[in-house]
């Protein structure tokens, strides 16, 4: 008997790869000034970067700061001569589909930008999502929770001007939890603010502070007991030193939150070491990306150590890239402050965020689950029909 053996012919699928990386500038206002204690914010700009890949699928990520270079060492221009110089020399011709194995051959090559590293990690996890129909969370080990408690921050200055703000927030039902920004003016007054609109808004709404580190240890010791009498159930990085959060935490029946601390898993680790925080500020850019952050929540978790959700004010892309990874923390004690988008008076995607009943819907559909509005964009990139944004000090 014959038997004919066909040969199994295997067809080798040429997997996707990064063809084209593009940056821009976008410069949008706000519906306010936003006081810090390092920065008076009047508008907020935007670096975005679409990886094409040779599929057509394109993904989107963002890098955004707090008042350009007023916060850290990244500001949006430096993200984009970064990419433009540094990052897309390593990354044209390159699987697009291995996101981890790309970063970690841009990590290999580009020291520090970690802002910028997580904009190029957002927009490649937004790519893969579109390629397999997945949210972004998903990619991530799972989504938790589908909604996020969102704080919004007071910081007109204003004490009148904040109590209306915070009671037309819950006339509306967008937050009942609000963090004020102090530290720009004497201890005593801003003590003063803190417990008046503590006291207009009574048991219907928590009050919390940030002070971007403005305070010495000696006022931080005198400002937090002060708060903690005021009924301020938080403050948030009130020095800049490890070793002063670490003499100050569990002094006072306040929580005390890192924030410009934490730069990423070794730093988180170094703070849980010590004790040095009740509460960690998670935040995707700080972080250097959405795996990162990740690390950065399993310290915290590991320790002992509650978890909120951070911001750079960052715009929809930077917002939701951190709404997905936040969903699949497994703790979340103390919500999260994604209020970036309202801060801005444009609207640069198709379809606007979910903010309802205190909270963000995180988006189910691929990638990111949102579309850029291109012709808003297209109004507002640098160099396009705007009219330029100041950001004074």
């Amino acid at each position: 008997m014959n038997t004919t053996f066909t040969p199994l012919v295997s067809k080798t699928v040429a997997l996707p790869v990064v063809e084209r990386v593009e940056t821009m500038l976008v410069d949008l206002p706000t519906i306010r000034p936003h006081k810090l204690s390092v920065a008076t914010m009047n508008g907020q700009t935007l670096m975005l970067v679409k990886i094409h890949c040779s599929d057509g699928v394109v993904g989107i990520g963002e890098g955004t700061t707090i008042g350009g270079l007023a916060y850290g060492g990244e500001s949006p221009e430096s993200m984009k001569l970064a990419i433009d110089t540094y990052f897309k020399p390593l990354m044209l011709g390159q699987d697009a589909t291995a996101v981890r194995t790309l970063m970690t051959r841009i990590g290999k090559m580009v020291k520090e930008n970690r802002f910028a590293k997580c904009a190029v990690e957002t927009a490649l996890l937004d790519a893969q999502g579109k390629r397999l129909g997945l949210p972004v969370s998903e990619l991530l080990g799972g989504r938790l929770r589908s909604r996020l408690a969102v704080a919004w921050t007071l910081a007109s200055g204003d004490t009148a001007k904040d109590i209306a703000e915070a009671e037309k927030m819950l006339d509306l039902r967008r937050h009942k939890i609000f963090k004020l920004k102090i530290g720009a003016k004497p201890l005593r007054d801003d003590i003063a603010h803190v417990a008046a609109i503590k006291r207009a808004l009574g048991n219907h709404a928590a009050v919390r502070v940030d002070v971007n580190m403005a305070w010495s240890e000696t006022d931080a010791a005198y400002g937090m007991a002060a708060l903690a009498d005021a009924g301020c159930e938080l403050v948030e990085q009130p020095v800049a030193s490890t070793a002063a959060l670490t003499r100050l935490v569990r002094r006072f029946p306040t929580a005390l939150m890192a924030d410009e601390s934490l730069h990423g898993p070794e730093s988180a680790f170094e703070l849980a070491k010590v004790s040095g925080a009740d509460v960690f500020a998670v935040k995707i850019e700080q972080s250097g990306g959405l795996f990162n952050a990740q690390r950065v929540a399993a310290i915290a978790d590991a320790a002992g150590i509650g978890l909120y959700g951070g911001t750079m004010l960052e715009g929809a892309f930077g917002t939701i890239a951190s709404a997905h990874v936040f969903s699949t923390f497994n703790q979340l004690q103390w919500g999260t402050e994604l209020f970036g988008p309202l801060l801005l008076t444009e609207e640069i995607l198709t379809t606007p965020l979910d903010y309802s009943n205190f909270e963000l819907t995180v988006p189910n559909g691929p990638g990111l689950g949102i579309e850029l509005d291109e012709e808003r964009i297209a109004f507002f990139v640098r160099d396009g029909l705007h009219k330029t944004i100041s950001v004074v000090g």
